[in-house]
């Protein structure tokens, strides 16, 4: 009993220490996870946002560069514009000029600007000087102005002109969505978007609003995308990572079941085979005891012939308990019955009748049986006369040993298709539900406290029900009204 306390601990703390491992490692892993979801969601909030203003300003950019070129064309028509060249200064440096062919006001100045980089000294205006300039202007001056979000009039018609171009830009959608949807590609979100500028409340995820009017600052034309629900995206792209944790997390909940199971019925098993050991001790020391009394009584004294017959006759008897419980215990430990020779067809109710003749004959109590057979055809199945004779002995003397002061048992046969469903029920104490499947369990006692009434092992329904097994049958136990217990064994009919 110490060894099995401490054995019970140190399960106990098996167990404790594994539990908490278990529930470290996946705590570790979900905590991981929590991480990874909040980097990623805010990961999906930078880039959507990021991406967003990138792509805004590409599509100004493209939308300047569209006005670039307009001013380009209004530069090369001598029509409305006109470049000339001159070397009147102190330095004898080109300089250049730009000026209305038809200006609006009466005496308007050009605009007149030097290239540093420029070194030709020209009093006239030559076409590629003249594409130079239109390069220089468009792209240099006029880009700077236009990303300021500012107009500068350097020639009054030139800067009406380009104003009205100006006010007349506004954002593109279907290129923006295009130039949008390559930047979240590039970050690695496909998620699908709409732009919804004008009604935010029905979006379900919406980005910061970015400024698309080519006069910013100074003028707000904002746009926002709706996208789908970060948490989505995050299910969509971890979807694998989830399902791995999952998996993780199943696999150690079942390990730890498995071998919490394991240990608990190794734990189990040590309890049985502690009782079985002190049930089985108190068992071979009675009769061994009463052996030994009466051999020394035979020595130690001359008795007439009837006392050494009724010494002998005790001896004989006891020394039959042992061989019986000796039998008893190697029937089960040997389980299933491997000679097939011995197999043949067997009459089921005469079986039956064997083994309550068999058992009237060594039991000193009167066992009241009710047979209800089935009038007619024989019931025949296959298998082991002695095995089978055996596993109804065995539930008839326990309908003997645990019934009330006149036990009684009714059997019944009934056919069922294929099968042969034999019932024992007795007027027992019964088997609580609880235990009406571990009563098959090799070394398993219904719990009775500290005391058993009746003496045994835990083998006798163990052996039923290997027997069974062999036979292609099983066992069931179920409560009897209104008390005792229903044993039903079903055999296939050959």
């Amino acid at each position: 009993m110490v060894y099995f306390n401490g054995m019970k601990k140190h399960v106990n703390l098996i167990l404790v220490l594994m539990a908490l491992c278990v529930v470290g490692i996946i705590g570790l892993q979900w905590f991981w996870n929590y991480q990874n979801y909040k980097s990623t969601i805010n990961a999906f909030h930078h880039d959507i946002n990021q991406s967003l203003t990138t792509a805004v300003d590409l599509e100004i950019a493209q939308r300047h560069q569209g006005l670039i070129d307009q001013v380009k064309g209004w530069l090369a028509d001598t029509s409305l514009i006109q470049i000339t060249c001159d070397t009147k200064n102190r330095d004898r440096n080109t300089v250049f000029h730009i000026q209305d062919r038809y200006p609006k006001y009466a005496g308007s100045p050009a605009f007149t600007f030097g290239l540093a980089s420029f070194k030709p000294q020209l009093d006239h205006m030559t076409p590629a000087a003249k594409q130079l300039v239109i390069n220089h202007f468009s792209d240099t001056r006029l880009r700077r102005d236009l990303q300021r979000g500012t107009i500068y009039y350097y020639t009054q018609r030139l800067g009406d002109s380009l104003t009205v171009a100006f006010d007349k830009s506004h954002v593109r959608m279907n290129a923006l969505a295009t130039l949008y949807q390559q930047q979240l590609r590039s970050k690695g979100i496909y998620s699908a978007f709409r732009f919804k500028p004008d009604d935010p409340s029905q979006a379900v995820y919406l980005t910061e609003p970015v400024n698309t009017a080519l006069a910013r600052p100074y003028r707000k034309e904002w746009v926002r995308a709706s996208l789908e629900s970060p948490n989505r995206y995050f299910l969509r792209a971890m979807k694998w990572v989830i399902l791995s944790t999952l998996l993780l997390t199943a696999i150690s909940l079942l390990c730890f079941g498995y071998t919490a199971k394991t240990l608990l019925s190794q734990q189990k098993l040590a309890q049985l085979k502690t009782d079985f050991i002190n049930n089985m001790t108190h068992e071979l020391n009675t009769p061994l005891t009463s052996i030994k009394i009466t051999a020394e009584a035979l020595n130690a004294f001359d008795h007439p012939a009837d006392v050494r017959k009724r010494y002998v006759a005790i001896i004989s008897y006891q020394a039959e308990k042992l061989t019986h419980l000796t039998a008893q215990i190697l029937s089960t430990n040997r389980g299933l019955v491997t000679n097939q020779e011995d197999w043949q067809l067997l009459e089921v109710s005469g079986l039956i009748d064997q083994a309550i003749e068999d058992l009237e004959g060594r039991s000193q109590h009167q066992l009241a049986i009710l047979r209800d057979y089935i009038q007619g055809d024989p019931i025949r199945v296959y298998g082991q006369a002695a095995s089978l004779l055996n596993v109804f002995a065995n539930i008839m003397d326990n309908a003997l040993k645990y019934g009330s002061a006149t036990p009684e048992l009714a059997i019944k046969l009934a056919t069922n298709n294929k099968w042969v469903d034999i019932a024992f029920a007795d007027n027992g104490p019964g088997i609580p539900p609880e235990y009406s499947t571990k009563v098959f369990d090799a070394f398993f006692r219904v719990p009775q406290g500290n005391v058993h009434d009746v003496k045994g092992y835990g083998l006798g329904l163990s052996y039923v029900r290997q027997v069974l097994h062999q036979h292609r049958g099983s066992i069931t136990v179920e409560p009897n009204q209104p008390t005792g217990s229903v044993f039903r064994i079903k055999l296939p009919l050959y």
